[in-house]
């Protein structure tokens, strides 16, 4: 589903004006019934990532780990069932994942008087138990499953949907009787910066010879595109030539602005490919 950038705009201040709750996802749908849900949760998402990257800083400074801390350890004292951090999280507006990070590594920094690796840390977010303190593997199993945007879980859940619509591609790509090299077969060749799929023989799209398709299962907002061109598909283009990006959920129309240069957006895949075999049968 393709999105105007004013209609973009409407939806992101909207977010901007609600906590990222399940809750509001629901109101999210209730105010924009015209636009698919998918779409919807894509942009929730990216736009409530895009909020905790600019206030990230402030959640960690020395001062505000040791008051989380400490609000935690009183919180607990008083009702250790109650979910203190995750309405910790909730209040001050910061993820529940990255808020049950910041207490676990102040806790196991005490414990073992010595700063915990990260493997460690995501080890133990990854699954709780691992946690030397009952109450608080509790406490992280909370922000962990109601975390709706990051955290082990959702990076999961992200992961699958991306495989997920790499292997609808590739069918759809066998379908056409398209010959091509996937991404994996690439990278045993020893090539570094690769798109999903290379057509060994290029095809036209809507009048553009395209060399390779990335498959992308979001939205195309933006700063997400930018930084998609500059770290991946411009160095595509450099390296096989034009390619066609899908954003399997939709994109802001006016991103696809490069055509002519040879970077071409869709959001599903192409029903009028051109093949050299249909052009030279039209000879």
């Amino acid at each position: 589903m393709k999105l105007t950038k004013a209609q973009y705009d409407e939806i992101a201040q909207f977010l901007g004006h609600v906590q990222p709750t399940r809750q509001s996802l629901r109101k999210l749908k209730e105010k924009f019934p015209s636009q698919s849900q998918s779409t919807l949760l894509s942009i929730f998402s990216q736009e409530y990532q895009k909020q905790i990257k600019r206030t990230h800083a402030k959640h960690h400074t020395a001062e505000a780990i040791e008051t989380y801390y400490q609000r935690y350890l009183n919180g607990v004292m008083k009702n250790a069932a109650a979910p203190i951090l995750l309405e910790l999280a909730n209040e001050v507006d910061f993820a529940p994942s990255l808020m049950a990070r910041i207490v676990l590594e102040r806790f196991l920094q005490e414990k073992e008087q010595a700063i915990p690796s990260k493997t460690l840390i995501n080890s133990m977010l990854r699954d709780p138990s691992q946690i030397p303190n009952g109450v608080l593997a509790n406490q992280v199993y909370q922000c962990t499953v109601n975390d709706c945007c990051y955290g082990p879980l959702v990076d999961c859940i992200k992961h699958a949907i991306g495989h997920e619509h790499e292997v609808l591609l590739r069918e759809m790509l066998l379908e056409k009787n398209l010959s091509f090299i996937a991404e994996d077969q690439l990278r045993a060749k020893g090539y570094d910066k690769t798109p999903d799929f290379i057509l060994e023989v290029p095809v036209a799209v809507e009048g553009h010879i395209i060399h390779w398709i990335e498959s992308k299962a979001s939205f195309g907002d933006e700063s997400s595109h930018q930084a998609y061109l500059q770290d991946q598909f411009w160095s595509y283009w450099n390296r096989f030539g034009p390619g066609l990006v899908i954003y399997w959920y939709g994109f802001i129309e006016e991103l696809d602005c490069h055509r002519e240069r040879g970077i071409l957006l869709k959001d599903c895949f192409p029903t009028d490919i051109v093949t050299l075999r249909h052009s030279m049968a039209q000879r």
